[in-house]
């Protein structure tokens, strides 16, 4: 046999897949297949065939024990044991006349299934409009798979006079219908509208009932509104028996260039208040870009974060309400940005809601009314004529604004710029780095200090070195090979003392002890507070990474500080640091397998040989839907938690393991899942926040159940109870409990999510 030869460049190229959409469309005429035990007819006119008939054309397919097919007319008459698949979805009965273009046509008594949610059902009688609609009398739907024994009838399933389905749309119209589950009638309608897929519809979603000790008995009856492709909206009406009914909203919309998010809620009375009640969040993200591909390319960007709630109880009151991570502090935040070659500006202004509490007052952030940036950035750029460098000139104007009664401190403009230059030398087995900086700062403030100016500067100079080394060499553990890299890293930084402790703080703080900021110039966040430095830190790294793929299995660093002089720069009500070894930090990630992942970081003092922080965690998911996650932290004489997720079938620990079916398909029928997260505080010798749930997959239906508590202070907390029953490719899922458990149990799975479009040869014949 010849070799293969190679297609010749821009020629055809043959491939083993089959397509999803065979060719066909206007002024295209496929084929006709015809197949039997016997044919007879006339050329051009008509075909019969007796016995294991089949016709074929393009994704539809029809066998019969008998088939007459009229050429000038394109009608199909098919009788006895007729079976139709059109693109994966299959219709059964007895007798079939279809036109084979235009797919129109009738079918008597059918049973039909559809590809997209496997959903079945049949019917006196289906007339097919065309090749993606079709009207069923007196017809039946359900997505509950045929069980064993003759007494077998389905958890749930929708008798109705008509049902019209449009395979295009996805949707199903039932008229007359009555929606019955374990035999009782639960829902009744003129007419009511269903899915065939996941794809978006309007509609009503599942009702979520609840129980809240605040709020009392809960019932959520969203609807979806699918305006466009890309524009969506859900109105949630929430009726709280103790409240009142909350109109909640969402809109949403999404483009090649924006997308944005708003939502919106309206308590017209609050009976506990005896107040309107009001939130909104609204999201929005766009970049556009003109003059592209050219050098003079432009891009221009909008942000927006804005956050308002009616009142300073709204936490409290609706604890889950609030998109922001700070429940009581509610920042809005609007950006413009433009950018052009290596030249980035922002226009900015930032605000916050401040929700007080009278046992536990907030000192408000500074809003920044405006804040003025512009960065101009190159990289391995040359610069009177030496090669290589990297350097950047940052400059910032900034109106710091706050009530000067709770902060106690002037506001003022401050403006800075920032410029540094470095020449990193880099190579395979390892860099060196060193960088020049020039922090210059000005203050004008609008009372005056306490030595009576109303302006302050400050010039820094800085210089650093970063270097490092990196060693490998094949080795092999627990019987597996591996490539172990050993790291050591240097980074010397020299920065003189000059003297802040007159000015005020708007934005600085001591940065966290941690990998990422022992290896910084500055000791601070923020531009208030430049920390005076003369001070080395080393650290070393090893690593165990797969030799074919890098994946890493097992990462170990140690680092510390070691301090030439006394740090004098702190922040308000910190003394100075004159250790000169700093705490020793440890970390360490360890994923050897997949089913388990450990990570961990200690803070440990030399002096005292005690740990001052430490965090462990891990993790143990040995399958789909079986997770289980725990975090202890602790900060000496500050906090100690533990903090517990999990997600796990119940009936494991009976035997009854199940079968994994992959992402979104659960791991069969009959089969109760436990889910939840504990957060535990050991001083206070509470729980903080607990969720605790329940569900239970019926195959083709899932109910939920979930508890939910959140601290709301010392002595005050919420508690509420939350169901939900979903019919699988019926009704869709709802917007709670899933979203907090999703938001809160760590990997939680949904049990049923549609992760790939099924193909049409599924139920190929």
């Amino acid at each position: 046999m010849p070799p293969l030869r190679e297609p010749a460049p821009g020629e055809l190229r043959s491939t083993p897949m089959l397509a999803e959409q065979p060719p066909g469309g206007p002024g295209i005429e496929l084929p006709t297949f015809v197949y039997g035990d016997r044919l007879t007819g006339r050329p051009d006119l008509e075909t019969t065939v007796d016995g294991n008939a089949e016709l074929r054309r393009g994704a539809s397919s029809i066998r019969a024990d008998r088939i007459e097919y009229d050429q000038p007319t394109d009608l199909v008459k098919a009788r006895g044991n007729v079976r139709v698949n059109s693109s994966g979805n299959l219709y059964n009965g007895p007798e079939l006349e279809i036109k084979l273009d235009t797919f129109e046509g009738f079918f008597l008594t059918p049973d039909y299934r559809f590809l997209q949610n496997n959903g079945y059902g049949s019917a006196d009688r289906a007339d097919f409009i065309d090749e993606k609609r079709l009207m069923a009398t007196n017809a039946t739907f359900t997505t509950c798979q045929r069980g064993e024994g003759p007494s077998w009838m389905p958890a749930w399933i929708v008798r109705a006079s008509t049902i019209k389905f449009d395979k295009e749309a996805d949707v199903g119209e039932a008229s007359g219908g009555v929606l019955r589950f374990m035999n009782v009638p639960i829902l009744a309608a003129p007419t009511f509208t269903f899915p065939l897929s996941d794809k978006r519809k309007s509609g009503l979603l599942p009702p979520t009932y609840g129980v809240d000790t605040v709020s009392g008995a809960t019932l959520i009856v969203p609807y979806y509104f699918d305006i466009a492709p890309n524009r969506d909206a859900t109105f949630s009406p929430n009726w709280m028996s103790k409240r009142g009914v909350d109109l909640a909203s969402e809109f949403r919309y999404l483009d090649l260039t924006y997308k944005g998010e708003l939502r919106a809620s309206l308590l017209p009375n609050d009976k506990l208040r005896d107040a309107t009640r009001w939130s909104y969040n609204y999201l929005h993200s766009g970049v556009y870009t003109y003059n592209a591909g050219l050098p003079s390319a432009n891009a221009f960007g909008i942000g927006l974060n804005l956050n308002r709630v009616s009142d300073d109880n709204y936490w409290r009151d609706f604890p889950r309400a609030s998109a922001s991570l700070t429940q009581r502090l509610l920042a809005s935040d609007a950006s413009v940005t433009w950018g052009r070659g290596f030249l980035a500006t922002t226009a900015r202004t930032l605000t916050y809601q401040t929700l007080q509490d009278v046992n536990s007052p907030i000192t408000p952030p500074y809003d920044r009314l405006p804040q003025l940036t512009a960065t101009y950035t190159r990289i391995n750029a040359p610069l009177y004529g030496v090669e290589g460098l990297d350097y950047s000139i940052t400059t910032d104007f900034t109106r710091f604004q706050s009530d000067r009664l709770l902060t106690r401190q002037p506001n003022a403009n401050r403006e800075f710029a920032l410029a540094q230059i470095s020449r990193p030398w880099i190579r395979p087995g390892g860099y060196i780095t060193p960088k020049l900086m020039l922090n210059a700062t000005t203050y004008q403030f609008d009372a005056p200090l306490v030595n009576g100016a109303r302006s302050k500067s400050r010039t820094v100079p800085t210089f650093s070195l970063d270097s490092g080394l990196t060693f490998e060499r094949a080795t092999s553990y627990f019987g597996r090979a591996y490539t172990q890299t050993l790291e050591p890293r240097a980074f010397y930084v020299n920065t003189p003392y000059r003297d802040q402790s007159i000015l005020p703080n708007y934005d600085s703080g001591l940065n966290s002890f941690n990998f990422a900021t022992l290896f910084t110039e500055n000791e601070f966040v923020g531009n208030d507070r430049i920390s005076d430095s003369h001070m080395l830190t080393t650290g070393v790294t090893s690593r165990l990474l797969d030799p074919d793929t890098g994946a890493e299995s097992l990462r170990l660093g140690v680092a510390q500080r070691i301090r030439f002089k006394d740090r004098l720069v702190r922040a308000p009500g910190e003394v100075p640091v004159s250790e000169r070894l700093s705490d020793l930090l440890f970390g360490a990630s360890v994923n050897l397998t997949p089913a388990w992942a450990i990570d961990s970081t200690v803070q440990y003092n030399p002096k005292t040989n005690l740990s001052e922080r430490s965090t462990i965690g891990g993790r143990f998911s040995p399958t789909n839907y079986r997770v289980i996650s725990a975090v202890y932290r602790r900060q000496r004489n500050v906090s100690e938690q533990y903090d517990v997720g999990w997600q796990w079938p119940i009936n494991d620990l009976w035997g009854d393991r199940g079968k994994d079916l992959g992402p979104g398909r659960g791991l069969g029928g009959g089969r109760l899942y436990s889910v939840g997260r504990l957060n535990y505080s050991v001083p206070d010798k509470k729980f903080v926040d607990m969720i605790l749930g329940l569900e239970y997959d019926g195959c083709c239906w899932i109910a939920r159940v979930m508890l939910e508590r959140s601290q709301l202070s010392r002595v005050a907390n919420s508690t509420s109870i939350k169901f939900q029953l979903e019919f699988v490719g019926f009704s869709r899922i709802g917007p709670s409990p899933l979203k907090t458990l999703k938001a809160n149990v760590p990997r939680y799975q949904y049990l049923r999510e549609q992760v790939a479009a099924p193909s049409r040869f599924t139920n190929y014949d």
